[in-house]
């Protein structure tokens, strides 16, 4: 068990500092484009499945409430976390529509929209991105490795360079806080 154990610790590390070496520039990109967006009155709209959910919120919650400093809360949505909305979408709309439809009525030009998904394969998640852009917002997704649509229309990708969701979820985890630190530093308009 030991001998798994140590596995697991030396595959991430080893993911963290391909990471470092390889996304950091795009880390500092997603934060520009967070930043800009609360400069301009917008705010961010966060979407994922599973963990990837879990993550949205996660970020969500960091913005509203706070990382380290305390400062005027920033405006974030998870729209991951009603289930009443999501079950009703699924049941009227399908499954595949329910970030796009919440994006339709809640995200505005100004607005960042952030998708969430190890595998970049969650049609909903591409989903609200294409409706996002249709509504004039920028946009981001955070994926992994696999990753590999060159049709979609979104502002910045950030790939992770795995295809272990574990590892890929850990590394998007510490980008969010990666990026909270930025902001408690940086105190956005």
């Amino acid at each position: 068990m030991i001998k798994i154990i140590e596995e697991d610790f030396k595959d991430s590390i080893e993911v963290t500092n391909l990471s470092c070496q390889t996304i950091a520039k795009s880390i500092n990109s997603l934060f520009k484009l967070i930043l800009d967006t609360y400069n301009s009155n917008g705010k961010l709209v966060i979407m994922g499945n599973g963990g990837s959910s879990s993550d949205a919120q996660h970020f969500a919650a960091e913005l509203v409430g706070k990382y380290f400093e305390i400062r005027k809360p920033l405006p974030a949505i998870a729209i991951t976390s009603d289930t009443a909305v999501i079950t009703c979408i699924s049941n009227d709309f399908g499954y595949e529509n329910i970030f796009s439809r919440q994006i339709e009525c809640l995200a505005n030009k100004n607005d960042l929209v952030v998708g969430i998904s190890t595998s970049g394969k969650s049609n909903n998640v591409l989903n609200g991105l294409r409706t996002a852009k249709k509504k004039y917002c920028k946009t981001a997704l955070l994926t992994g490795d696999s990753f590999a649509d060159n049709t979609l229309d979104i502002d910045l990708i950030i790939k992770v360079p795995s295809r272990n969701t574990a590892r890929i979820q850990e590394v998007h985890g510490l980008i969010i806080h990666i990026i909270c630190n930025l902001l408690d530093k940086v105190k956005p308009l």
